[in-house]
């Protein structure tokens, strides 16, 4: 049975939500939110940046805008679930300490295990390269082309214990145009992910 969410509290201007913001690569992502957060007055402000990948470029955004970073990278096991779970253990024992109330994940490539998810349920949010349902999993882009879709767009979803499948907070269609590779469509739907992204959790956490 899946468990049911349990959502964060609601920030303010002047108490805002404490948000970690999770990469995993250049965190164009993240760079966009850092700089809606510095522009507007916000229910929400990020408070610590995780990778999983210790060379991850988006990491040297925590000292441009002064915010912790963590460089969390798994554990050596040759298990691995024990391997998964050390590293998500790792993460969780950072987020608590750094008293976060709010997991935002931009360009994280691991998937999250479902006991992580539990502790987290309804405090864990992504956004993804389609219209969900459609096109889950990490090639989003090549999927819909490959069948031949006029529009796909992103989605801003709660995570629950599968893949792309939590509940829908809000979409925006983008057109595919003929012609289209998955280079030029990733940077069409990227711009648009980082125009929306933001604004959701301007609303979410307030």
């Amino acid at each position: 049975m899946s468990e049911p969410y349990t959502y964060p509290r609601k920030g303010s201007i002047d108490d805002p939500l404490r948000i970690a913001v999770l990469i995993s690569g250049s965190g164009s992502g993240l760079l966009s939110l850092l700089k809606h957060q510095q522009s507007n007055q916000c229910p929400h402000v990020t408070k610590l940046i995780i990778s999983d990948n210790v060379n991850a470029g988006g990491l040297h955004h925590g000292g441009i805008f002064e915010i912790s970073t963590a460089a969390i990278p798994l554990p050596r096991s040759s298990d691995k679930n024990q391997q998964r779970t050390l590293h998500e253990n790792l993460i969780h024992e950072k987020l608590i300490n750094s008293k976060i109330e709010l997991i935002v994940l931009s360009g994280y490539m691991r998937i999250l295990t479902s006991v992580f998810v539990k502790k987290w349920k309804g405090r864990i949010i992504n956004i993804h390269p389609s219209l969900l349902p459609k096109y889950p999993g990490a090639h989003a882009h090549r999927d819909a082309l490959a069948d031949g879709a006029e529009i796909t767009g992103c989605t801003v979803h709660l995570v629950d214990e599968g893949v792309d499948t939590g509940e829908i907070i809000a979409q925006e269609e983008v057109p595919i145009l003929e012609g289209d590779t998955v280079e030029k469509l990733q940077e069409r739907v990227k711009r648009i992910e980082h125009q929306l992204y933001p604004k959701v959790l301007d609303d979410f956490c307030s």
